[in-house]
């Protein structure tokens, strides 16, 4: 938590359409700041600031929670040339998201309390958003031995995931499940069967065959992730579902939830926003995992958004170098940034009517809060200001040239999308403005 307690210049944001997405609050009004918290908040302040308070005008644009992004990978610690945790957060707050969870996928591998320790020092020193680690499941993320679940816990990791590496031997699963239920721990798998997925590199499908590319079916997803449910039955522990891309996954979440297992599940911007067929002429950038599914599949994945079986949207931000990026689309990497682009992309949803607004909102904060136990999120007084500002009808072109990440394979590459944010705010600081068509970020703030 970035200076939580810090002596503040208390500001007034005011000529605002507040959204709450824990409340369904959405009215005009304004948000009063002060140390660093939501000090007050309602209709009463949408033309008058308190005595003494900075003003922030907002133009009646909206103001909601900071986004919450529960999957981010970084490069830091030993990949820096793909990604900082000061890049990441860079890109985190131009896209209004106050919070990202890292994955353990670094060198080394986030699996002991000496590295969990330096991460979150070096978080602190560098980024401008609030960061949170999740420790690796196995030691070195290989599947087989588990690590200190209950230490990894105490030292600050908020959850705990192998990653983009399932665990495929089942009895260490099982135990895995044992312990984040002994420890409370929030157990995130990814899942995907290693032997059925073998070399596929795209979804298998009449798109695979045409483009004369090995497939990956559906059923590498949930065959992994109906094993996870009857484990999790077995052992009662809280479990997240990563990303799932799948009808078939989606309706074993929502089988899980009507037996009241402690189950929740993610789905990437990626799955919600694309499918198969944006991989066009062997676009990498669109080389994503899970593969970008079928159009029936993705409408599914709405479908589950709307009625609550999926919990979270989250960026699936992976940022890949030049070098393994431009090859060949079977030999090309895993993996496309997306953190500063999950909001315009996830507002399509939005703008075609697919999903309203409020729930949209939710998935990118208080959900995500919820599960992590988080108190941001949420728009309610005593809490941390992590604010963002947005008007959801600004159109604008994503040139990849001009994104804040280190690494440039954004899926969106030239999409033309609605809604920029305007302001983020952290624990009662604007860390990022964009203002006369130009980013300003304010990180001299820590």
């Amino acid at each position: 938590m970035k200076n939580k307690n810090k002596q503040q210049q208390p500001t007034a944001l005011i000529h605002a359409r507040v959204i709450d997405p824990e409340t369904k609050r959405d009215e005009l009004g304004g948000i009063f700041i002060e140390n660093g918290l939501i000090a007050d908040i309602g209709p009463h302040l949408a033309k008058n600031a308190p005595d003494g308070a900075q003003v922030v005008d907002c133009a009646g644009q909206i103001v909601c929670p900071g986004l919450i992004d529960m999957l981010v990978f970084t490069g830091e610690p030993g990949e820096e040339h793909r990604e900082t945790l000061a890049t990441a957060s860079r890109a985190a707050a131009a896209g209004g998201v106050t919070t990202i969870i890292s994955m353990p996928n670094t060198d080394p591998v986030i699996d002991e309390v000496a590295l969990v320790d330096f991460f979150e020092r070096r978080a602190r020193d560098t980024a401008i958003t609030n960061v949170h680690v999740m420790a690796a499941m196995t030691k070195g993320l290989k599947g087989q031995e588990m690590t200190e679940i209950g230490l990894l816990k105490e030292a600050g990791a908020i959850a705990f995931t192998n990653g983009k590496n399932s665990v495929a031997n089942a009895q260490v699963m099982r135990r895995l499940l044992t312990y984040g239920r002994d420890f409370n721990a929030l157990m995130v798998h990814y899942t995907e069967d290693p032997d059925l997925r073998g070399n596929g590199v795209m979804n298998e499908g009449e798109v695979s065959a045409r483009l004369g590319l090995p497939g990956i079916p559906t059923l590498a997803e949930s065959i992994m992730l109906a094993r996870d449910m009857r484990l999790v039955t077995d052992t009662g522990a809280r479990y997240h579902a990563a990303t799932i891309s799948c009808r078939d996954s989606l309706e074993l979440i929502r089988r899980s939830k009507g037996q009241k297992l402690k189950v929740s599940a993610g789905v990437s911007i990626n799955h919600l926003t694309l499918n198969e067929n944006d991989i066009g002429p062997y676009r990498t950038f669109c080389k994503v995992r899970p593969p970008l599914r079928s159009e029936e599949d993705r409408r599914a994945m709405i479908e589950g958004l709307s009625d609550g079986a999926i919990d979270v949207i989250v960026s699936a931000h992976d940022p890949k170098d030049a070098e393994v990026k431009r090859q060949p689309f079977a030999e090309a990497a895993y993996g496309a940034i997306g953190v500063e682009t999950l909001l315009p992309a996830a507002l399509r949803l939005y703008h075609n009517e697919e999903i309203d607004l409020i729930t949209l909102l939710a998935t990118m904060t208080v959900n995500p809060a919820n599960i992590l136990g988080l108190e941001t999120g949420r728009l309610k007084v005593g809490t941390p200001a992590d604010l963002t500002v947005f008007d959801p009808n600004t159109p604008w072109i994503i040139d990849r040239d001009l994104l804040q990440s280190r690494s440039k394979n954004s899926a969106f590459d030239a999409a033309k999308v609605q809604g920029r944010v305007s302001k983020t705010f952290v624990n009662g600081e604007c860390v990022f403005s964009y203002e006369n068509a130009a980013p300003t970020f304010h990180s001299n703030l820590y």
